[in-house]
């Protein structure tokens, strides 16, 4: 039978297309009023909003902007030295401005196309014949999607324009929202999204869930220092949940373990080459100027050239050495000239280009091994690598924050997370010392995973109470220091990225990013920008 595709964008705001697409047999013209009619739609629909939110086909969509925050930190350089950096240069180096975002802009943009569209599912799924517990497993997990876009949102800019219903063109004048408007948005839709999956299984197969809602409600929670709330969520998750630590820290990302027991919820992939079904980050942080004369084979299918964005620093790297965190250090670093963790054998030293990577490093956790490498004939964002957003470890790390400021036992948790990796536990530690040390192990144990901007943006420094970013950026900033007075041998020898990274860091601005200018225009001037910019 002939087939039409319908764009669910077409459904959205501006009802433009877009390469989103929901593929049905055909029954006429398709509209809004007759589609979402059978549970087939209902769940195409929401699988393409999901696919939306954490596996995008454009890479630069949310993928670029995601890696870029991690270069805004002291985990990450931006790390290709050799191309243009004018898309992650404004956040990684604080030279952001409203009129020149970089990628920024994209991330602003698609999320309000997804909210749009999460609002028009949940208003026509409501209405839909399905069964009762399909509409719920369907508007459940829409209501994480709108949940999770509003997160990203108001951690990168703050308050912004909230809205729960489809809107038309006529609507376009809507104000921002306070930040706790939108958590509390956030907060309502997930809750609702946990009631409404409460009898849908837990799928192993990248399907939102209630414990992805329970979880993401504890990670809302802590940002907003609501410390019971953020101890009873991740409780929750991990009492009663059915998730456990992976007895190995690199299994985590092992691309033959994907939706592993840690996994809470996860950006799905797949080898199958001949669709677009692989993860481009293994790509966008994979390492640059690999040569086939640097692998035992002498063979170019072992040859993986990355384009060498988000490197990691030495001064992470000096973190886990502190700790004498071999475990995850390996798991997280691989350093030119080392064996790739886990690859020894096939990869026992892993070199590729230094005079396009500022660090001499790169990221292992998306690191994809020689033998997956050979059975690939594409190897440029169709990689198999699942890549976990929310995992067992986080909220062991939650309840452990949220412990200690409830009087309770915080080095409990941190003594799991320890274990795993085999070190010792801590002990006797307390007050400033331990808050330190669950920030650290939070550093340590999720790297590279989303979290280091928000957390150093929200973590309050024991010792001045201001935001944790302040003591590591800026002029007198101890992460700008560290950079000025290093003697690494590989960053202080490419500086073709500046090495006083963070310098220009302002905390009377850059704790939020700009609103993009362009958003400012179209409202007539009814949204306001952020302070100082």
């Amino acid at each position: 039978m002939k087939k039409i595709i319908v764009s669910i964008i077409a459904f959205s705001l501006f009802s433009t297309s877009c390469s989103d697409f929901i593929e049905k047999e055909e029954r006429g013209t398709q509209t809004l009023e007759n589609y979402f009619q059978t549970a087939q739609e209902c769940e195409n629909y929401t699988n393409e909003l999901t696919k939306r939110l954490l596996l995008p086909n454009d890479w630069w969509t949310l993928l670029a902007p995601r890696v870029t925050n991690e270069m805004s930190t002291d985990d990450a350089w931006m790390g290709n030295t050799g191309q243009d950096s004018g898309a992650h240069r404004p956040s990684s180096q604080y030279l952001i401005t409203p009129d020149n975002m970089g990628d920024m802009n994209s991330i602003y943009t698609a999320h309000y196309y997804t909210i749009q569209s999460a609002n028009i599912g949940l208003e026509k799924m409501a209405l839909s014949p399905i069964s009762e517990t399909l509409k719920n497993q369907y508007m459940g997990e829409s209501l994480f999607v709108r949940a999770y876009c509003y997160y990203e949102l108001v951690n990168l800019f703050g308050g912004v324009p909230l809205y729960t219903t489809s809107l038309g063109t006529a609507d376009l004048k809507l104000e921002r929202s306070s930040a706790a408007a939108v958590y509390a948005q956030i907060e309502s839709d997930l809750k609702e999204s946990a009631a409404k999956l409460e009898s849908a299984p837990v799928a192993k197969d990248g399907r939102i869930n209630k414990w992805a809602a329970y979880a993401l409600l504890a990670r809302v929670s802590l940002f907003q220092e609501k410390w019971a709330e953020a101890k009873t969520y991740s409780n929750k998750v991990i009492t009663e949940g059915p998730f456990a630590l992976e007895a190995d820290f690199l299994n985590i990302w092992n691309v033959n373990n994907h939706n592993g027991v840690e996994s809470i919820l996860e950006a799905q992939s797949s080898s199958v080459q001949n669709r677009d079904l692989g993860s481009a980050l293994p790509t966008l942080s994979g390492a640059r100027g690999e040569d086939k004369k640097n692998f035992p084979s002498n063979d170019a299918a072992d040859v993986l050239d990355g384009w060498g964005w988000c490197m990691p620093t030495s001064d992470l790297e000096n973190a886990y050495l502190s700790e004498n965190d071999v475990i995850r250090r390996r798991s997280t670093i691989t350093k030119w000239g080392e064996a790739a963790y886990g690859d020894e054998v096939l990869n026992p030293t892993h070199k590729f280009s230094l005079n396009d990577n500022k660090s001499g490093r790169i990221c292992r956790k998306y690191y994809i091994p020689i033998a997956t490498r050979r059975s690939l004939d594409k190897k440029d964002g169709h990689l198999p690598l699942n890549i976990p957003l929310i995992r067992l470890a986080e909220m062991y790390l939650t309840r452990a924050e949220a412990n200690y400021h409830l009087g309770g036992d915080a080095l409990a948790d941190i003594n799991i997370i320890r274990a795993r990796v085999k070190l010792d536990p801590k002990t006797g530690i307390s007050g400033p010392t331990l808050l330190r040390q669950i920030y650290k192990e939070r550093r340590l144990e999720l790297a590279f995973e989303g979290l280091r901007l928000f957390d150093i943006r929200r973590e309050k420094d024991p010792t001045t109470g201001r935001p944790v970013i302040e003591s590591l950026m800026g002029p007198n900033g101890t992460f700008v220091k560290y950079n000025q007075s290093s003697t690494d041998p590989y960053e202080t020898t490419n500086l073709r990225e500046p090495q006083d990274k963070g310098i220009n860091f302002d905390p009377s601005k850059h704790l939020l990013w700009p609103i993009p200018q362009l958003e400012i225009d179209l409202s007539n001037g009814v949204i306001k920008q952020n302070p100082n910019y």
